[in-house]
């Protein structure tokens, strides 16, 4: 079906790296695999011998599909993005119904280099091991309660035995149940040849204006069988928003600098991406990233640009009672007014302000019902260069380049006063030389790889070798998932790297109306509801907020009960607002290098602490959705049936209804949320390697100097003393252009 939302402009294919040739599973393994993946995602037919086959798909009754197709028509033809007849609704409204997963060759596709490069050896093992159970006679009793293996079995039958491993006594089957479940909802929101059009998804925001970006060159280096030395003043690792300021701030004082990043550039004609090219070319670890319990999802930008490159826009100071916790800790400068000179010099580097904003139907569901409720609620200021922005989708790439994220920022303005870049470069580990007062940085090793190499293409072109750059001055700013395991590389010893990791766990709502909203249009992220941050009275609480979400962020973060509930939840999108509830966290986990191959790794819970405080936002949320007039609203916590309004219902009792108050007893009832039955996710990493006035308690000092170094310093969101509580951009550039400014002006820095 034809997208007409910008007939003028499509994007440029992003390609992508070959799957490795490796066999993950064995081809009965793999028949197994995509069995229960058409159980999640199944093809729904009529409960009648000719449409339908018992073993392989889910039948139901003929009138009730007829009456979910023909709702869906309607919807369909109405749409306001696709332009089709009753016919052709009818037929794209069936057709996805009747589609499935693996029938789909690029979600077969996805989920081989999903299980091929994101999932960690040790669950690979495990799985594999369940799939062998499967098809054996004992073990298939054992895990269904039939000898029969799974996919022989009756649909009915297999989606029964599935739904149970989700509280089954046996723990590698619950791991199963939430890898499964999660990784197919997410491929088939990815993949799907029928969901956008059914939704009305545009390809490409309506209101995109497609921008030339500016015109970044990248060193090469030629083939060649020994290392590749490079000299310079300043090697920066990592290309994002701390990484980026520190650039331009040491480039423009005159010293040479490189900056070195592991992921690729892709100029604004790419823009936005597709969902499956975005999530591999853009996002740490495929977008896969969870944490070892399976509690949280984790979402790091990893692109040129770094999280700036698709994070939502949001641009907030750091709030007064977070600068005094931190000055109180021993540092400060965060009660000082250097430090909100900086955050202001960022402000209007970035052109920071509220005045150009175009709230989004979300947003603006968040700042009515707030004020019917007489809840805090304001806009929240964007990095759009003083100018309008309504672009929705930068989350896969800012097409206008109107989103002053590093890229369309501090980069450029790197490369204008000289520095020089490398894409592709995996550092391997800082080096040092000896010195009077401890190790002395004096560059880096890594691996370098071309693009070509990267895409497994073959050719002179093709290159990967090793690097080492001689700097006197080393940056780390890898980011909180990664700046950790860098200096664990490079034998760093202090208790405190990898530890004190921040979250800002965020519980996810949806509330479906009867008009259509389309959630992807306006602004991206442009309100804040701060009634709730501040419940213990020390400064944890949570925010809600109201994002722009693309299908394969939102959809599968929500609670799978059988594969045509979900659908039908599903195909709703183009009703619903969103919200989001996210946690200031007061309890911290780590990251560590995977055993197998050094990964990152994520040991995370949300504590019981902080999901009290989500439970109240998400009461919150429950009560501005009603009061503006919502019929249903969802919450990614898998226990918790949706609220669904009466069809009688005026209103009239406001948050006095019988009904919505008997939810909202039944959601506390359920406080703190089992972590089990929960989906939480993060686009917010703080702190792993945290700030501090002590070595004994930290791992860099007060100016972002690795401890018991000379020459290396860490600057990112992993040096912030604990969680920002807000979205940590600002904060984060506001500490790398004080320590880098600092560092420009030390005699002692070279």
């Amino acid at each position: 079906m034809a997208d007409d939302s910008h007939p003028h402009y499509v994007p440029l294919d992003v390609p992508l790296p070959v799957t490795p040739s490796d066999q993950v599973f064995s081809d009965l393994q793999w028949k197994t695999l995509f069995s229960i993946a058409d159980t999640v995602i199944p093809s729904i037919r009529a409960r009648d011998h000719a449409s339908g086959s018992a073993v392989s798909d889910k039948l139901v009754p003929v009138s009730q599909l007829n009456h979910a197709v023909s709702t869906l028509a309607k919807r369909i033809a109405d749409n306001g993005s696709y332009s089709t007849d009753a016919a052709a609704a009818t037929e794209l409204a069936r057709h996805y119904f009747e589609e499935n997963g693996s029938s789909n060759p690029a979600f077969r596709a996805l989920v081989e280099r999903t299980f091929a490069l994101y999932v960690y050896q040790e669950g690979k093992n495990g799985l594999s091991l369940i799939l062998n159970l499967l098809n054996t006679r004992v073990g298939s009793l054992l895990l269904t309660g039939s000898p029969i293996p799974i996919q022989d079995q009756p649909f009915d039958v297999r989606e029964r035995v599935f739904r149970s491993w989700q509280t089954a006594s046996l723990p590698p089957l619950r791991t199963a149940y939430r890898a499964f479940s999660l990784i197919f909802k997410k491929t088939w929101a990815a993949t799907s040849p029928t969901l956008c059009p059914v939704i009305g998804f545009p390809r490409v925001p309506i209101s995109s204006k497609p921008a030339p970006g500016f015109d970044f060159e990248f060193l090469q280096i030629p083939p060649g069988s020994g290392p590749e030395v490079i000299e310079t003043d300043v090697v920066v690792i990592g290309s994002g928003c701390g990484g980026g300021i520190a650039a331009k701030n040491l480039a423009e004082a005159g010293y040479r600098v490189l900056v070195v990043e592991k992921s690729y550039h892709y100029p604004s004609k790419y823009f936005p991406m597709g969902f499956s090219e975005g999530f591999t070319s853009m996002f740490e670890g495929g977008a896969s990233i969870v944490a070892d319990d399976g509690s949280i999802a984790v979402l790091a930008g990893s692109a040129w640009g770094g999280g700036g490159t698709v994070n939502w826009s949001a641009s907030l100071q750091t709030q007064n009672f977070v600068r005094q916790e931190w000055a109180e800790s021993g540092l400060p400068f965060f009660t000082s007014s250097a430090f909100q000179e900086s955050l202001d010099r960022i402000w209007e580097l970035l052109g920071v302000d509220s005045d150009h904003i175009q709230h989004s139907t979300s947003n603006r569901v968040i700042l009515e019902g707030a004020r019917k409720l007489g809840f805090a609620a304001k806009a929240v200021p964007q990095n759009t260069g003083n100018a309008e922005h309504d672009c929705p989708l930068c989350t896969m790439g800012c097409v206008g380049c109107q989103k002053k994220g590093p890229a369309a920022s501090t980069l450029v303005d790197a490369a204008k006063a000289g520095a020089v870049f490398m894409e592709g470069f995996h550092a391997d580990r800082v080096l040092f030389k000896k010195g009077s007062n401890g190790q002395v940085a004096s560059g880096v090793v890594g691996t370098w790889t071309s693009r070509d190499a990267y895409l497994g293409t073959t050719g002179t072109d093709a290159v990967k070798r090793k690097a080492i750059i001689k700097a006197s001055t080393v940056i780390v700013a890898c980011g909180s998932l990664q700046s950790p395991l860098l200096l664990l590389r490079s034998r760093i010893k202090n208790p405190h790297i990898g530890r004190n990791l921040y979250l800002h766990p965020v519980i996810i709502a949806a509330a479906v109306f009867d008009e259509k909203t389309h959630p992807w249009q306006g602004s991206a992220l442009t309100t804040v509801v701060n009634s709730f941050e501040n419940l213990d009275g020390h400064g944890h609480g949570a925010k809600i907020e109201a994002p722009a979400m693309v299908p394969a962020m939102l959809l599968p973060t929500f609670p799978w009960r059988d594969g045509l509930d979900f659908k039908l939840f599903s195909s709703k999108m183009d009703h619903m607002s969103t919200f989001i509830t996210l946690a200031r966290d007061k309890h911290p986990g780590r990251v560590y290098p995977d055993p197998d191959d050094g990964r990152v790794r994520v040991n995370y819970t949300p504590s019981i602490f902080d999901r009290r405080h989500i439970v109240e936002a998400l009461v919150a949320c429950a009560q501005i959705a009603y009061v503006s007039g919502a019929r249903e609203f969802h919450t990614t916590y898998g226990d918790m049936p949706p609220f669904v309004r009466d069809q009688d219902d005026s209103g009239e009792d406001g948050i006095n209804n019988a009904a919505l108050q008997a939810w909202i007893a039944e959601l506390r009832g359920k406080s703190p949320l089992n972590v089990e039955q929960s989906m939480f996710a993060s686009a917010h990493q703080m702190g792993t390697c945290r700030m501090g006035a002590s070595a004994r308690k930290s791992v860099v000092d007060p100016n972002c100097r690795v401890w018991g170094t000379r020459g290396l310093y860490v600057m990112d969101a992993s040096v912030f003393p604990s969680a920002s509580g807000v979205n940590p951009m600002i904060t984060n550039l506001a500490i790398a252009d004080w320590a880098s400014r600092n560092l420009e002006q030390s005699t002692a820095r070279l």
